[in-house]
């Protein structure tokens, strides 16, 4: 029922404002992204697991969109790791302010090794301001399905254009950004308990590992903290940004310092380097 009601309120929202939406052509964006390892709102396992992504956006005039996608785990089995559809409206409401709010529904596999896999469901509310000198970003997410979670996330971010290459279209940009993520990790017992099952299964686990209990820590200390609201990470991301036309090609750099102390063998200070391009038609 809570679902239903959820997705109910969200349609209503944007039937309620697309009429306000400036006309502009309908678009179709695909990208193709790659990552060193796969983080969930500043949250890493202690597996390292690169990942591409592949994700299409069909962005309607009234700025409905529309958008589908899937993980693939490099290093974790032959199929893909998740799945994904979305739907979701943007307003810029003036040349400063814009806002906008979406859903979308992730499809795992029984064996997924994701920490998301205990949320299946996210619906997200952002807005964005642009200053003189940086634009600042504030987005709220409430993720639910096998547990419940609440993610704050807080963005100031900056486009530096540093100049043209072979020519006047060919764009050369970086977007440093700093952003603090906060919110609870229920999520995260479900993972511990997905975790210690497959040891005990597979027969690693060690004297006292049933379900439950992960290097001798049990889920329900996990529980005990997991519904607090507290800070996840600290990010610094500076991507390098090259555009011609329709395509746009990234290289990115992002260091993370987690909050999260409960897997001992997680290294806290956590760096990432990914590569996507995107296409729009």
């Amino acid at each position: 029922m809570r679902f239903r009601l959820l997705i109910f309120v969200l349609l209503w929202t944007i039937t309620r404002v697309q009429a306000q939406q400036d006309s502009a052509k309908t678009t179709l964006t695909l990208a193709s992204i790659y990552n060193s390892n796969i983080n969930y709102y500043g949250q890493v396992t202690t597996e390292k697991y690169p990942y591409i992504l592949f994700n299409a956006t069909l962005r309607l005039p009234s700025g409905l969109y529309f958008s589908g996608g899937g993980y693939k785990l490099l290093n974790f089995g032959p199929i893909v790791s998740e799945t994904d559809l979305g739907i979701g409206y943007d307003h810029d409401f003036n040349d400063k302010i814009t806002g906008g709010i979406a859903y979308s529904h992730s499809f795992f596999p029984s064996n997924s090794p994701l920490l998301q896999a205990a949320n299946s469901n996210n619906i997200n509310a952002s807005s964005a301001y642009t200053w003189p000198w940086f634009k600042t970003d504030l987005s709220i997410d409430f993720a639910f399905g096998k547990q419940s979670d609440v993610f704050l996330s807080f963005e100031n971010s900056k486009e530096i254009e540093l100049g043209t290459v072979f020519g006047n279209s060919n764009l050369i940009s970086i977007t440093p950004a700093i952003t603090i993520t906060a919110g609870t990790t229920r999520f995260y017992e479900s993972y511990l308990v997905e975790k210690s099952k497959k040891q005990h299964s597979n027969g690693n686990g060690k004297s006292g590992s049933a379900p439950g209990i992960v290097n001798g820590t049990t889920v329900e200390i996990v529980e005990n903290s997991s519904t607090q609201f507290k800070l996840l990470a600290y990010s610094f991301k500076l991507p390098l940004n090259w555009s011609t036309g329709n395509f746009l090609a990234e290289a990115s750099y992002q260091f993370s310092l987690l909050g999260n102390r409960k897997e001992t063998e997680v290294k806290h200070q956590q760096s990432f380097f990914g590569l996507a391009v995107y296409y729009q038609f």
